[in-house]
Parts: C-alpha cells; structure tokens; sequence
C-alpha cells in the first residue's frame, strides 16, 4: 500500500516538510509506503481549457504533472500539503492539481485523500476547504484527524514547535492508514459502489 504526497512549498525542507515528515514516519510504522514529491518549486502552468487530455489522455503539457499521473494512478492515498498565501493554497500548487485531477482518466474512487495546510496564523481553514475540493469531486474518501489539519510555523523550522499541529499529523496518518486497509478489505469482500451514468446538467 502506498501514499503519494505533494509537498506544494516552494521551499526546500521548510515548515510544510517538517508537517509531511511527521506523517512519513508514522506511515512507515503503519505499514505504508510513501513517496513525497516536492511541486512548489516547479514551473507548472495553469489549465487552459484545450481539452487535449480528453482524446490523449494526458495533459497537453508535458510537464511534472504528466510525471505526477502514473504515481497517482498507482496510490492508494493522496495527501496535498500547501503553505498558505493570502489565505489560499500556493498559486502552483494549485495549477498542479487542476491539470492533474482533470487530465487523468482513471478512477479515483476510493483512494483516500488528505490535506494538510501551513500557515504563520490565519488562513489554514480556507486552504484545508480549498484543497478538500479536489477529492470530493473525484470520488476520494477524506481521512480526518483530531483537529483541522494544520501546522503552525513561520521561519524555518518554527513549524517542529507546534507539537498539536505535529500530533494533528500523527493523527491523521494513522487515520489515513486505517482507512486504506480498510477500503482494501472491502473492495475484496464487496467490490467497489456500482456507478450510474454520469448526468450533466447546464444552467443557463
């Protein structure tokens, strides 16, 4: 079983590393494989609506997001870590996961999802919701833990001080470990939810 997790900062074993390590290492106590790709640093543009993924299968530009597709495809759980910005998610990050949510044509039901947000003070709650959204849409269980997921820290290595915001981590990898076994055991007894055909509705 495996996790792939996206580190979106920009930095290079900053705040948002030090969150996502706490859940690594707890991961590897629970039995699960995690590989942790850093995209904030990365020159990714945003979507622009050409619709070449829907005949290709894979997004138009050949970036780290068509890198990114075959990790995700391959998970069994997705965590989306993010420093926040102007109470938002990071701009790239973002565009990153527009393409890659949209681009893939594979399922991604029942592969658990969690977002964890980074912030000096304010905005953890709009990023948490922000992020959230993408897992909703696709079919994605979210993995909750014993409070929002969040860490606190704004100079490097400030974020090893919050120890709720580190425990929050533990928590919610353990969370997420359970609830991947879980899913696991049950597509073998039961399979996955029969899926109706899609409706799409316009609003004119």
């Amino acid at each position: 079983m495996k996790v792939l997790m996206l580190n979106g900062s920009p930095r290079k074993d900053g705040n948002t590393s030090i969150a996502l390590r706490e859940m690594e290492q707890t991961f590897a106590k629970e039995g699960i494989e995690t590989e942790t790709v850093q995209v904030g640093n990365k020159n990714i543009r945003g979507c622009i609506a050409c619709n070449f993924c829907k005949d290709n299968g894979r997004c138009v530009f050949d970036d780290a997001v068509n890198q990114l597709a075959p990790k995700f495809e391959e998970a069994d759980g997705l965590v989306i870590a993010s420093p926040v910005y102007y109470a938002s998610a990071n701009a790239t990050l973002i565009a990153c996961l527009d393409r890659l949510f949209f681009s893939t044509p594979f399922d991604k039901s029942m592969k658990v999802g969690a977002s964890v947000a980074v912030a000096r003070r304010g905005g953890c709650s709009a990023t948490f919701d922000e992020l959230n959204k993408y897992f909703t849409i696709s079919g994605m269980p979210i993995a909750s833990s014993q409070y929002w997921n969040s860490v606190h820290g704004r100079n490097l290595g400030e974020a090893a001080q919050d120890a709720e915001g580190l425990q929050t981590m533990r928590t919610l990898a353990k969370n997420m470990s359970f609830l991947i076994k879980s899913i696991a055991l049950g597509k073998e007894a039961y399979g996955l939810p029969e899926k109706e055909a899609q409706v799409m509705t316009n609003f004119i």
